[in-house]
């Protein structure tokens, strides 16, 4: 996108107010560019998939988010996805510390991650209000954002709760709103921690369904973007009789589904099964691999103690616990348009930026898409 175009969509459809300057600000860059507008609009997907990359990749990726978009851009990603709360200000104004209490291991080629050593990194804070620097500093990039994900940091997360459920939508809604002013069409979030160990009990699972519902149907009739849940080990939402009651009891048009093919498999799923029983009712996929022996729903579902740098389940494309192509092949036959967003949580055995240019191999040379 040149800078004429990108620029154009600050001052496009939507309704300019009055310029003012910006709040005041303590950490990021300056920005002092076109006034405020109350809508932005969403951007058009011209291609039939929108591939992006995920930020939160532990192992290098730590500490702030534009290392992990800046990195990923090197290496050919264009579309970024990021949890809202890495745009929010932290206690004590610094990103947070990398866990360092285990040891590393050091894997067959000889390499071990090394948490950081110096004085911590400061948050740029641009949530809620400086959305106009955040744009531009994604612009210095060269990058754009897919979806900017959940809730704000410390909001309520407890979709279960009809006590909490105002504070839940609102939390939501919000960060959804941010994220429109940069062209997101769709909203994804997870339900929250995972209560019980053995699966979330049927009156947990109805308040679940309500939430959503409430704020699926705000996000359409207020903004007109899609909201989509994401089901993700250790959370409310994780396995598929859970899975199938949210969306067995939410409107299609209000509660779409996230299906992340790693976290699918994983808690004992057949990625490409789902994706053929949900068909457009997916408005997003997650895209990485598992183990080989994994392939078709692992028989081992992981605990949540697992130690994912150590013991890592997560693996960049291409390492055969996924069935990518028959999930491409699928989308193709149904001619479904949405977002291909690479995750990957974890990156122990070499640096993220490896592991991702592993993965945008995969998908140019083996999908044969585009970035």
């Amino acid at each position: 996108m040149d800078r004429r175009r990108f620029f154009g969509l600050s001052v496009a459809a939507g309704g300019l107010l009055a310029a003012r300057p910006l709040y005041a600000q303590t950490t990021g860059p300056a920005y002092a560019g076109s006034p405020r507008m109350e809508k932005q609009p969403l951007l058009t997907q011209q291609q039939q998939f929108r591939i992006g990359y995920t930020t939160n990749t532990r192992g290098g990726w730590e500490g702030s988010p534009f290392v992990g978009i800046t990195e990923g851009r090197d290496v050919g990603f264009r579309y970024f996805e990021i949890f809202g709360s890495s745009f929010c200000a932290t206690s004590d104004g610094f990103e947070p510390a990398p866990r360092d209490t285990q040891a590393m291991k050091a894997w067959p080629d000889g390499y071990s991650w090394k948490y950081p050593k110096g004085a911590r990194v400061k948050r740029e804070v641009y949530y809620p209000d400086r959305w106009e620097a955040l744009q531009h500093r994604m612009y210095e990039i060269g990058a754009q954002f897919t979806a900017i994900t959940g809730g704000a940091a410390g909001g309520s997360v407890n979709f279960h709760d009809p006590a909490q459920r105002q504070a839940v939508v609102d939390n939501h809604f919000n960060m959804t709103r941010f994220s429109r002013r940069f062209g997101c069409d769709h909203q994804k979030t997870n339900t929250g921690p995972r209560k019980q160990p053995n699966g979330t009990p049927l009156a947990d699972l109805k308040e679940i369904a309500t939430t959503c519902e409430l704020l699926g149907r705000r996000i359409r009739e207020e903004l007109g973007m899609k909201f989509g849940v994401h089901a993700h080990l250790g959370s409310q939402i994780q396995d598929e009789r859970e899975t199938m009651y949210l969306m067995e009891n939410t409107k299609p048009e209000n509660v779409q589904f996230v299906l992340d093919t790693g976290h699918i498999t994983m808690a004992g799923m057949d990625p490409v099964a789902l994706a053929k029983k949900l068909g457009s009712r997916v408005i997003e996929y997650h895209f990485k691999d598992t183990k080989r022996e994994d392939k078709g729903g692992t028989k081992n579902v992981p605990k949540p103690d697992r130690d994912m740098m150590n013991d890592p389940y997560f693996y960049p494309m291409g390492e055969g616990g996924v069935d990518f192509p028959a999930i491409v092949s699928y989308l193709r036959s149904i001619n479904w348009r949405g977002h291909l967003n690479v995750e990957l949580d974890t990156s122990p055995w070499r640096t993220p930026k490896e592991s991702a240019r592993i993965t945008a191999n995969y998908i140019r040379n083996t999908l044969k898409l585009e970035l």
